[in-house]
């Protein structure tokens, strides 16, 4: 099979005819053999209906029903399981990504080599209070991951190798971060093409302000796991280490300059009047505290059973 679409929604049942239908004429018109697994993220209103009588009437829909909403991650996660194309396709069910971008994502992971590529909606229909966040958001994710060239990470419209969605776990709110996961798994062949951005024909948008918090939470969660994921000592045993070593030489420093006072018969007072001793105790005792974290983390990391979970590219 060429080509699977996979399309997480959330009450969208005024959109999904028209997206199938559309879907299907591109799909026919360039020769493809497709499927098209909607995933159907706990909807309140008729969707899955709507997914049921589409699947009557056209084999190549594929369905997936969630009991509850979980978020677009979840629903991505158990789209790659099930897709059998050999390159596939993410998109929104809201109309607002066009099919027609399909052929050229395609030619592109084939014909150029690309293990994924991102859309790029560079002329968008949204309000400013989301686009300029979005431009702040994106430019932290390229500083972050290292991926230069994307300007869009959060876009819905990608494309994919199919070793690409069957190495990566995708979790969480993590689908943000999909070329990120894919170049933490040794993807590194990651290209970016401008689509074309449509105003939303049905319906309103499902996400809120909350979502550029959440994302910047999980970039963090998202670097450093893949920093220190399998060596958490590496950060937490050097923190700890040199807060120990800067509070005993606060220790030392705060003794010595007794005994020198009392040598030279100066006035001095009692070491725990001092509120350096307190700085210096409380620096060592976190220091412990840093490094203990370290080691127990190291404890759990090396009994986890994906500690020697390695992506093998080729093998003869």
């Amino acid at each position: 099979m060429d080509i699977s679409v996979v399309i997480p929604l959330y009450n969208e049942e005024e959109s999904l005819p028209e997206l199938y239908a559309w879907i299907e004429r591109v799909m026919t018109e360039n020769h493809f053999t497709f499927e098209v697994i909607f995933v159907n993220d706990g909807s309140t209103d008729h969707s899955w209906q709507v997914i049921e009588d589409l699947q009557e009437k056209h084999k190549q829909v594929k369905g997936i029903k969630f009991r509850r909403n979980y978020g677009k991650s979840p629903a991505l996660y158990c789209g790659f399981e099930r897709a059998q194309g050999n390159v596939v396709i993410t998109m929104d069910a809201d109309l607002q990504d066009s099919p027609d971008e399909i052929p050229e994502l395609y030619r592109m992971i084939v014909s150029d080599g690309y293990d994924l590529v991102s859309g790029y909606k560079q002329k968008r229909y949204d309000p400013l209070s989301k686009t300029i966040p979005t431009k702040l958001f994106n430019a932290t994710a390229r500083k972050v991951s290292g991926i230069k060239n994307l300007h869009d990470f959060n876009c819905g419209l990608k494309a994919y190798r199919k070793e690409v969605v069957k190495s990566i776990e995708v979790y969480g709110e993590m689908h943000r971060y999909i070329p990120y996961l894919a170049k933490n798994a040794g993807f590194d062949k990651i290209g970016e093409k401008v689509v074309h951005h449509q105003a939303r024909k049905y319906g309103k948008t499902k996400f809120g302000l909350d979502r550029f918090v959440n994302g910047y939470l999980d970039l963090i969660s998202l670097w450093f796991l893949s920093r220190f994921g399998l060596k958490p000592m590496h950060v937490f045993g050097l923190m700890g280490t040199l807060m120990f070593i800067i509070g005993f030489i606060l220790v030392i420093v705060v003794g010595a300059s007794k005994l020198y006072a009392m040598h030279h018969g100066l006035g001095y007072r009692l070491v725990t009047d001092s509120p350096y001793f307190y700085i210096a105790l409380t620096t060592m005792l976190m220091g412990t505290q840093f490094f203990l974290a370290g080691f127990l983390g190291e404890l759990i990391s090396r009994n986890s059973p994906e500690r020697n979970n390695y992506q093998i590219e080729k093998e003869i």
